[in-house]
């Protein structure tokens, strides 16, 4: 039993200090970032802006979601050439999702591909990526709703010639719909305003997230091969295309930046099946890259090196922990005090951190992941450490598509002549009700790129 209580109090002290450096460094280095600045002569602006190519990659979408997500896409208020290619990777649900091809291939924008079959959403983009031609590429995931300047303020990031990516900032289009949804809203602002926005104070973003990443074609037609033929002991890796083509962005010599004013509303999990499937795959694909990521630290600066062992010893130091408190309890019937309090402090320490940085009092009641983090994240990434050849996507067995009648969330979005009322797809009078710009909530370290539903690739 001291065995036990002296194992348990140790790691939980070591995740202790180790977690009060890396995140007081994070937060201190998570200031937001100052805006590119404006060309000064319109006109020559208007001559000099690059082209942009938005690439959407759709499978078994819901056709009311993939609407507003394209809606969003054509009310952009970019003043440059943008083109939009539609990739409907083999849906099931076509004759469903058609009726939105047809609108939005009236406008000369768009351009609709449709995969005889379901090749994956890495090759989707891929196939989309080698057609089309502009200087700028844009991935956008269909259940994503952007703010009418998402794509000026990435491109003004990716003025500068080393930038090879960058993200916006995600939040959950969904928030309000359940408890899971409300943490995962908070878990990716945390995410996305101090892990991202610490990371891009180097240069060195180690995931532009899958919902909304501009990446420069140049960069992108030398790492276009690599990406496409990713393998993890000697399979396909189909899955983490975000994390593994960020990755190869860093070891081409690129920066990979973070937008916080670009922002981009997507769908989450609003139950506890799904966001567990996404954060197993997740893991394979973070404890995959992470591999591939140790070998750029020598040429980054010190603090990346403390963010990777942060993200990775900080939860095995806390899962020790754990399990030497849980066995002292079934054995001996005591309750390791110190490991507990301990916990509980860290837990309530950060959520009033990130309750102050976003000048929101609800990050208080973030502390309800902790036991979410502890019981089931911690022992789920042990299985993906264990399971790492596994590349099955885990929510593309089964196709249902919601039938008329359903109940389905309200997304705020934005659209452009193009009206998507939640009973239907029609055309219609234009309205605008637009993202919020608040500092919105999107927060989880390695668990910000995608999400999860049974009808799509999330």
């Amino acid at each position: 039993m001291d065995l036990l209580a002296t194992t348990s109090a140790v790691a939980v002290s070591s995740y202790a200090l180790l977690s009060t450096v890396y995140k007081s460094a994070q937060a201190l280095y998570a200031r937001p970032a100052s805006p590119a600045p404006l060309r000064d002569d319109p006109g020559q602006a208007e001559v000099a802006l690059p082209s942009v190519d938005v690439i959407v990659p759709s499978f078994n979408e819901d056709p009311n979601t993939l609407s507003e997500c394209l809606a969003s896409i054509a009310s952009q208020d970019y003043a440059g050439k943008l083109q939009v290619h539609v990739v409907d990777d083999g849906s099931a649900n076509r004759d469903l999702v058609g009726p939105v091809h047809k609108i939005f291939a009236n406008d000369p924008r768009f351009r609709i591909i449709l995969l005889a079959k379901n090749v994956g959403k890495r090759k989707a983009q891929i196939a989309a990526i080698r057609s089309s031609s502009g200087d700028l590429v844009l991935n956008v995931d269909s259940d994503t709703i952007l703010a009418a300047d998402v794509v000026t303020k990435l491109v003004l990031k990716m003025q500068d010639a080393d930038v090879g990516a960058a993200m916006g900032q995600l939040i959950a289009s969904n928030r309000n719909e359940t408890w899971l949804t409300k943490l995962i809203d908070m878990e990716y602002w945390l995410a996305c305003n101090e892990e991202r926005a610490a990371q891009a104070r180097f240069g060195a973003v180690m995931c532009c997230c899958g919902p909304c990443a501009m990446y420069r074609r140049s960069a992108l037609a030398l790492l276009l091969d690599q990406y496409e033929t990713q393998f993890f002991r000697g399979k396909p890796s189909d899955f983490g295309e975000d994390r593994h083509l960020t990755i190869l962005m860093l070891k081409a010599g690129f920066r990979t930046e973070y937008v916080p004013d670009a922002i981009a509303a997507t769908v989450v999990p609003d139950s506890l099946g799904p966001y567990l499937r996404q954060q197993l795959r997740w893991a394979r694909s973070t404890f995959r890259d992470t591999f591939l990521a140790l070998r750029l630290l020598p040429e980054l600066d010190g603090y990346l090196t403390l963010d990777v062992v942060g993200q990775n010893l900080g939860p095995l130091l806390l899962a020790l922990s754990s399990l030497a408190a849980l066995a002292q309890f079934v054995i001996g019937g005591s309750i390791a005090w110190w490991t507990l309090l301990t916990i509980a402090a860290m837990t309530m320490v950060r959520c009033s951190v990130a309750a102050f940085r976003a000048r929101d009092v609800r990050f208080l009641g973030f502390s309800l992941h902790t036991p979410i983090n502890v019981f089931l994240l911690l022992p789920l990434k042990a299985y993906a450490l264990c399971t790492l050849s596994n590349s099955d996507w885990l929510s593309r067995k089964v196709v249902n598509v919601t039938t008329e009648g359903e109940k389905k969330a309200v997304i705020p979005h934005a659209t452009t002549g193009i009206s998507s009322a939640r009973s239907g797809v029609s055309s219609g009078a234009t309205r605008k009700p637009g993202l919020s710009h608040r500092p919105s909530s999107l927060p989880a370290t390695e668990r910000v790129c995608g999400r999860d539903r049974s009808t799509a690739y999330k």
